[in-house]
């Protein structure tokens, strides 16, 4: 688990948030996505907005 979150662009499929996620947390990135997914879903749209935020925040 690594100590700083960053994105992980070349592991990435849009802007590298889940993989980086992943590599932080030690959670399967395939998982955070299926979470996000079902959070933009169910959530109404608020999850992108976090997504988008961390995107843009996260080195």
């Amino acid at each position: 688990m690594n100590e700083i979150l960053r994105l992980d662009k070349p592991n990435g499929k849009l802007m590298g948030v889940c993989s980086g996620l992943s590599n932080w947390s030690g959670i399967d990135a395939n998982v955070l996505r299926i979470i996000f997914v079902l959070a933009a879903i169910f959530g109404f749209g608020s999850a992108i907005l976090v997504y988008l935020v961390i995107g843009l925040i996260v080195d």
